[in-house]
């Protein structure tokens, strides 16, 4: 009898084991020895038989009997053998633009100093008072540029380039109160929209340009900036200042 007992608690552990959250089937088992008809056995008899086989054992005291009830709650869900979950990160950079100019205002002002003309009394008439050569000035600033696509824009507030304002009067056709210059700005950067290596950038204002602009996508580098005032030789300069103001502006789109 022990040893079906031992075989019976076990096939409940392998049941408990192959699916825990399954309820099992009830269980109820009747053994008894009986005079000339020998051993007998009956696994989960229908209601009559086990009316039968109670009496035999409650009245007269045959057989034995074994029951195994198991249940568990099923799952609170259905179960997910699998679970994917997506995680959206978020963040934001704001546009931005960097120039690098210096300390002060007196990084920006540029003096070309005298301009020099022909002055000597021997000079010909047809060469008096000229340009005795180019004037130019050079501008580097090892930080610039943008972190979005941007526009680089040069403009000069006056197209006719360093104008003397106070001049007084003269002969046009001998003279001339004003200096055309061009300006030319070179970094390394791409054309806007694009996603690709940084290479030479340029953008150019000639003399006879007021302004210019580029539009170009993220990019940050040195940047030289170049005026070049090339020498009047057709005409004389009128003694005074000459001054004007270039303005590089950089706007992220």
């Amino acid at each position: 009898m022990k040893k079906i007992l031992t075989g019976a608690v076990a096939a409940i552990a392998l049941v408990g084991v192959a699916s825990p959250a399954a309820a099992q089937t009830n269980q109820r088992h009747y053994a008894a020895t009986v005079p000339v008809l020998g051993n007998l056995s009956q696994n989960n008899p229908g209601p009559g038989a086990t009316f039968a086989w109670e009496f035999a054992r409650g009245v007269f005291g045959i057989g034995t009997r074994y029951t195994a009830v198991a249940d568990a709650p099923s799952d609170s869900e259905a179960a997910t053998p699998t679970v994917t979950t997506t995680f959206n990160l978020t963040g934001s950079v704001n546009k931005d633009c960097s120039f690098y100019a210096g300390n002060d205002s007196s990084a920006t002002n540029i003096d070309f100093g005298v301009i020099g003309v022909r002055t000597g009394n021997n000079e010909n008439v047809n060469s008096a008072f000229e340009m005795v050569g180019p004037a130019f000035a050079n501008i580097e600033t090892l930080t610039a540029g943008c972190n979005f696509n941007n526009e680089v824009s040069i403009t000069k507030n006056n197209v006719d380039g360093l104008v003397n304002s106070a001049a007084g009067g003269y002969d046009t056709d001998e003279f001339q109160a004003n200096i055309p210059y061009s300006v030319s700005a070179a970094w390394t950067g791409v054309p806007v929209n694009t996603v690709t290596s940084g290479t030479g950038q340029s953008l150019n204002v000639s003399t006879s340009q007021l302004s210019n602009t580029k539009q170009q996508g993220a990019w940050r580098s040195n940047m030289t900036i170049n005026f070049n005032a090339p020498a009047i030789t057709n005409k004389g300069l009128v003694a005074g200042t000459y001054a004007g103001t270039t303005t590089l502006v950089l706007t992220a789109l």
